[in-house]
């Protein structure tokens, strides 16, 4: 068995025997164990009470989290003439058509969030199987199929974040930096979870929120009270 480093041994020994925090705590424990030599994301996991198989039980959702990520998000925007245009304005890093379907078919894949207009749908349906897989592919659902390309890609650029239940249920997301402030990261915390609670599906059965873990990209996870979290 590997040995443990000196870091890795004492943010298990913070985390011992602790369980279903409030936000606050587990927030503050994380932040404290957070020594890695770069600036560390505070992850946040859902385990939910939904079969994904079936599309009445299906998650997803978005949320602009109150301060941000943190990180610097990249935006693809599939745009023609005035509109290609007003995604530039507006900060967008990548803006094309046929050309960026090329350079995406080709393994070229520099972005975070991926914008159309309608009217590109046609060729950016092409991408569903290389989009799809890595939760990139625009919809109308999100925001990120319109013809307001100004406000998508502000509100990307702006801290927001999409969300979609994996197989087994489970949701995951990036909700700030460690090095930002304690009650920063819970206001972020319990933005997410909130909205998460929101986008329940009608199918879904019994318990809906079973298991929120918060940890540190380095870090071990600690489990969150699911009731103290959900402020609805």
């Amino acid at each position: 068995m590997a040995k443990l480093g000196k870091r890795t041994r004492a943010a298990r020994e913070a985390f011992a025997g602790k369980e279903n925090l409030s936000v606050e705590e587990a927030v503050a424990l994380v932040k404290a164990n957070a020594t890695s030599k770069f600036d560390e994301t505070v992850e946040i996991a859902l385990n939910l009470g939904v079969d994904t198989r079936h599309a009445d039980q299906m998650v997803r959702g978005v949320v602009g989290l109150p301060n941000g990520t943190g990180k610097d998000m990249r935006v693809a925007v599939f745009a023609r003439g005035p509109k290609a245009e007003e995604a530039t304005a507006a900060g967008a890093d990548i803006v094309g058509a046929e050309d960026l379907m090329e350079a995406i078919q080709g393994g070229k894949i520099d972005f975070d969030r991926c914008i159309a207009t309608p009217d590109m749908m046609p060729v950016v349906g092409r991408l569903g199987k290389i989009l799809g897989p890595r939760n990139l592919m625009p919809n109308p659902k999100v925001g990120t199929v319109t013809m307001d390309v100004k406000a998508a890609v502000e509100a990307a650029k702006g801290g927001e974040v999409q969300f979609k239940a994996e197989k087994g249920g489970v949701v995951h997301a990036g909700v700030g930096k460690a090095s930002f402030d304690e009650a920063k990261l819970v206001e972020n915390v319990r933005a997410f979870v909130s909205a998460v609670a929101k986008a329940k599906p009608t199918g879904a059965k019994g318990a809906y929120m079973k298991k929120i873990n918060l940890s540190s990209t380095m870090g071990p996870g600690i489990t969150v009270d699911v009731d103290n979290a959900v402020t609805e």
